[in-house]
């Protein structure tokens, strides 16, 4: 059986250059989705999924998503003022009481796996979650919840997957498993050719990893790209650990792409209650012209 998973991790230090010039003075995880930021869907999923401590690793030009969780008096009195009690409870909201923040500062820019290294010291000797905002699944339960659900059954670690194209393998770590042992892993390779690749099923933003995986992060040095890949920690992990490929139950919008984050905007204000029925019929206006 698993441990209760309290902490997620956020790396939200890239700098978003597939969205400049959008991107310049706003960090990408504030891109908005209709009415909230990415980071803001991301740290929604995690609380839902039973995280109380969320652990931000930030890099340059990320002061917004601080600001964003933070408390802003002069904001609220204004909106009491204004009698917008709606609009009030919407910001007073966005971090629950008994949820704390922390943010760690990755001073240079070496990788996903460098990042989950930069938080150890927030998270200790626990199970967590890292959650990549860029990869916004819609799903219910979310996607960190079910793998939760999936570690407290059998423990280990537990990656989220999603089967792709075989011409894409080289965009995704990808893993070959044990389909008789609850599709444990028994490799991942970051970015291989179509031809090299062990199968098309990729690993997507949502990770559940055992501390162990610190060690390895630490030890293994720098990788592709002269960065320390959170795929190779993982890869040296699964010969000594449990590591879980999970199918979640969801659809995945790759927000770090112009059109998945297009894909996200119009799948979202079509559901939500505020604009969906109008949005619906100005994209049939359009269709028809």
């Amino acid at each position: 059986m698993g441990q209760k998973v309290k902490t997620a991790v956020f790396p939200v230090a890239g700098r978003g250059t597939r969205f400049l010039p959008a991107t310049k003075a706003s960090p990408k995880e504030m891109l908005p989705v209709v009415d909230k930021p990415l980071i803001q869907y991301a740290v929604e999923e995690a609380i839902a999924a039973g995280a109380t401590k969320l652990v931000f690793v930030t890099g340059a030009s990320k002061r917004a998503i601080e600001d964003h969780f933070d408390t802003d008096p002069e904001l609220e009195d204004a909106l009491t003022q204004a009698g917008k009690d709606e609009l009030l409870s919407s910001i007073q909201g966005i971090v629950p009481k008994g949820v704390s923040c922390i943010y760690i500062r990755q001073g240079k820019p070496l990788g996903l796996g460098h990042a989950v290294l930069c938080a150890r010291p927030a998270v200790g000797h626990e199970p967590f979650f890292v959650h990549l905002a860029d990869d916004l699944i819609a799903g219910e339960p979310g996607c960190l919840a079910q793998m939760a659900d999936e570690h407290a059954a059998h423990g280990g670690s537990v990656v989220a997957v999603e089967t792709v194209p075989r011409e894409n393998t080289s965009s995704y770590g990808i893993v070959s498993v044990d389909a008789d042992d609850r599709n444990r892993l028994t490799g991942i390779v970051e970015k291989p050719a179509p031809e090299d690749a062990p199968s098309n099923s990729a690993v997507v933003g949502r990770y559940l990893l055992t501390p162990e995986i610190f060690d390895k992060l630490e030890n293994i040095g720098q990788g592709a790209g002269g960065e320390i890949q959170l795929t190779d920690g993982i890869a040296d992990l699964l010969n000594e650990a449990a590591v879980y490929a999970y199918s979640f139950s969801g659809v995945r919008y790759d927000c770090g792409s112009k059109v998945g984050y297009l894909q996200a905007t119009v799948a979202y204000g079509l559901s939500h209650e505020d604009t969906g029925d109008a949005f619906l019929e100005f994209l049939r206006e359009v269709i028809r012209d």
